[in-house]
């Protein structure tokens, strides 16, 4: 299906706008909040509290026998604000890492909530049926009261992060400072967990428990190869969530068993291995071709000093040195003939003879130049090592 095809379908097809629209929500609000959670090393927090959410939304349904999802979301933030508290809890009362004590909150809350779930499922009532799309996901089910329910807690999610911006952001780079100011650093620090585990819960049905914490940190960690500003960094996430949720949903409605929620996981990470390949700061690609070109011009201001060395021991300044006496200085003749075309197209040597090159005026100047820049790592004729 070429593209004006796939717009003419989100166009007209009002199952696929719901599933994308909360599909959008969902993603804006889970890269936005996952910033904070990616610059303060917590994106495990995602992980556990996706996991921990389970328990919240079967005991939800139990205490209620209903499936309206206000009522199970508000299930899954209770059990995840519970988890988040408890990891708090461990780590300052105890020798228990950040790391460790995620994972065991993880599986305790994931094991009750896997218990419950098995218990329910063993009723002879059939109400239960659909509980179990929360551990995959099921974003093609989501209906307009779902994504109404996205869109309100996301937004409302992002409006508090606003308004505690300075606050949070002091908090996500230095909390002793902030301790030192006099700011409540307990109280914010809850504050911002509440906000990250309200990003979570929304996206519990359309991508489940297994995959929400993904979803939670690729578009950060995306966002953080492009910029060093926070402000930016947010923006980012949030537009590379959207994406990612918009392309997922409209993927999944043209290929056939294809589940959204998988998708737009899928999308997401795609949008973090182009940002580690490509971005300008921390790409791979111009990190290499920066390495190359800075041991390009290692080699060639390396040649300029070999020629320099070489022309102090011969009273003729125009005096030729063969290849093999370069290469001899050099380590070998890899390279050897590129370097020496580079720097006669840039006027700084020039041939004598069959095989035997030499420093122009140029050359000479730049040599030494070069050798001066170099002083702490020069030989002691002056050359660069």
């Amino acid at each position: 299906m070429n593209l004006i095809a796939l717009v003419g379908n989100l166009a007209t097809n009002d199952t696929l706008q719901v599933v994308a629209l909360g599909s959008v929500g969902l993603g804006l609000a889970g890269g936005v909040l996952g910033t904070f959670a990616v610059l303060r090393r917590q994106s495990l927090l995602g992980d556990a509290v996706s996991h921990a959410a389970l328990p919240g939304i079967v005991l939800a349904f139990m205490l209620t026998g209903t499936k309206a999802p206000l009522v199970l979301v508000v299930g899954a933030a209770a059990a995840g604000w519970l988890a988040t508290l408890a990891v708090l809890a461990i780590t300052r009362h105890t020798r228990i890492k950040d790391d460790t004590a995620l994972g065991v909150v993880l599986s305790v809350f994931f094991g009750f909530g896997l218990v419950l779930l098995t218990y329910l499922q063993r009723q002879p009532s059939a109400a239960k049926a659909g509980l179990d799309r929360f551990l995959f996901g099921q974003a093609a089910a989501m209906l307009r009261g779902d994504v109404v329910v996205i869109i309100a807690m996301g937004g409302a999610a992002i409006a508090v992060l606003v308004a505690f911006w300075k606050e949070f952001k002091l908090l996500a780079f230095d909390p002793d400072y902030a301790a030192c100011l006099g700011y409540p650093v307990r109280i914010l620090d809850v504050l911002l967990q509440s906000l990250i585990v309200a990003a979570i819960v929304i996206g519990l049905q359309a991508v489940g428990v297994v995959l929400m914490s993904a979803l939670l940190v690729a578009p950060a960690a995306a966002a953080r190869q492009w910029t060093d500003r926070l402000g930016v960094m947010a923006a980012l996430a949030g537009l590379f969530g959207a994406g990612a949720g918009m392309l997922g949903a409209v993927i999944s409605s043209t290929t056939e068993h294809l589940p959204a929620g998988p998708s737009i996981v899928l999308c997401a990470s795609t949008i973090v291995v182009v940002s580690l390949l490509a971005a300008p700061n921390r790409g791979i690609i111009w990190q290499v071709l920066r390495h190359w070109r800075h041991q390009r011009r290692l080699g060639l201001e390396a040649l300029l000093c070999d020629l320099l060395e070489l022309a102090t021991h011969h009273h003729d300044p125009e005096h030729g040195h063969s290849l093999s006496a370069l290469a001899a200085m050099s380590g070998g003749r890899a390279g050897l003939k590129r370097r020496l075309r580079e720097l006669h197209a840039k006027g700084l040597v020039r041939p004598v003879g069959a095989g035997r090159w030499t420093l122009t005026a140029a050359g000479r100047i730049e040599a030494a130049r070069v050798a001066a820049s170099h002083h702490p790592a020069r030989h002691e004729d002056g050359c660069p090592t």
